[in-house]
């Protein structure tokens, strides 16, 4: 059996009680559960946990693996990352469960009510950014977002903060130096520095939460690798280009996509950034996982990429920030951390 035995893939849920206007991508047929199917082929010893926030959705995934892996050990834990409360309760299980966590996928997102421009995306349809808007949707994507119960900006919460908790929570399972560990995100070709602020860095003013959300785990993930490396704890940032999922289906209506496919067949002859498949898109998370943690570059992105002839691919490019930024976000976010868990101090 492989030393190491456990991967916790933070695996993409669609809850069906969610209101229309927020979109999520999906555990059962996304990049989560791709990822999952790779990491098993590659590997069927290990232990696999899927932490989601759909049960059915959870059990549904499961039996999916399992009718190609009988043999797997796969186990389930209900966490939300979009609930503080959630994320207490899931991590009390698993620190239950487990003595150690040696990879912990941050997959989980949200975009709220996705609205794009048509003028803009004429007008860059025809322009030399054509290939930038369509592997970013820069300038053509705006969400609007709200406030949950714990009075957080949902997206915020979902793609950055509740997987912060997470992995305050998960200290003692990831913290070894015998053994280092894997905080894996996924973040975005989206993530922009030109809409995130540290004055607003839940983002309660713009209406690009999301990209502004992508850039925070970005900097979040930087200095994590300054505050626990050398506690054996080490953190990567991947992009898996640009997938058809849930998410990417609730932009624009699905006859669209279909309308347009060939076209993006046809820009991966260009640029290699249009994965399209969940498959392909899991390429780099699969790379992280058989990589020394102490080789990689803290300051790089890790993007699956795909060729015009379909073959995949992981290339590592610079992200754009820089250390002062990124550990002046992280002191907001311990300070964020100290208010938010007094409310919760009876319940743990």
């Amino acid at each position: 059996m492989s030393s190491k035995v456990q991967a916790v893939p933070y695996l993409r849920t669609l809850d069906l009680q969610t209101t229309p206007s927020y979109k999520r991508t999906s555990g059962y047929c996304g990049i989560g559960l791709a990822l999952c199917e790779r990491l098993l082929s590659q590997n069927d010893q290990i232990r696999l946990c899927l932490a989601c926030r759909n049960m059915q959705r959870a059990v549904s995934a499961r039996s999916a693996l399992l009718s190609s892996h009988p043999s797997a050990d796969i186990s389930i834990v209900q966490i939300d990352v979009g609930s503080i409360k959630s994320v207490l309760q899931g991590t009390k299980i698993l620190k239950e469960r487990y003595k150690q966590i040696d990879y912990l996928y941050l997959n989980a997102g949200v975009m709220p009510n996705p609205q794009i421009s048509i003028k803009a995306f004429v007008k860059g349809l025809f322009s030399r950014k054509v290939l930038s808007m369509f592997a970013t949707g820069e300038g053509l994507l705006t969400q609007k977002d709200s406030v949950t119960k714990d009075g957080l900006q949902k997206v915020f919460v979902t793609n950055v903060f509740g997987h912060f908790i997470l992995i305050k929570e998960l200290e003692p399972l990831l913290c070894n130096l015998d053994n280092p560990s894997q905080v894996i995100w996924t973040s975005s070709s989206n993530a922009r520095r030109s809409a995130f602020s540290l004055s607003d860095y839940q983002h309660k003013e713009g209406q690009e939460s999301y990209s502004s959300s992508k850039y925070a785990t970005d900097l979040l993930s930087v200095a994590l690798n300054r505050h626990y490396n050398t506690k054996g704890l080490f953190s990567s940032v991947v992009c898996p280009g640009l997938v058809m999922t849930n998410l990417t289906y609730g932009i624009l209506p699905s006859f669209f996509w279909t309308l347009i496919m060939p076209v993006m067949w046809l820009i991966r002859l260009f640029t290699h950034s249009f994965t399209i498949s969940p498959y392909n898109g899991a390429e780099a998370l699969l790379w992280l996982y058989s990589q020394n943690p102490e080789s990689l570059d803290p300051l790089a992105k890790y993007h699956s990429c795909t060729s015009g002839f379909g073959n995949s691919y992981v290339k590592p490019l610079k992200m754009d920030l820089d250390d002062s930024i990124s550990l002046s976000f992280y002191e907001k976010i311990l300070n964020l951390e100290k208010q938010v868990r007094k409310r919760f101090v009876p319940e743990k």
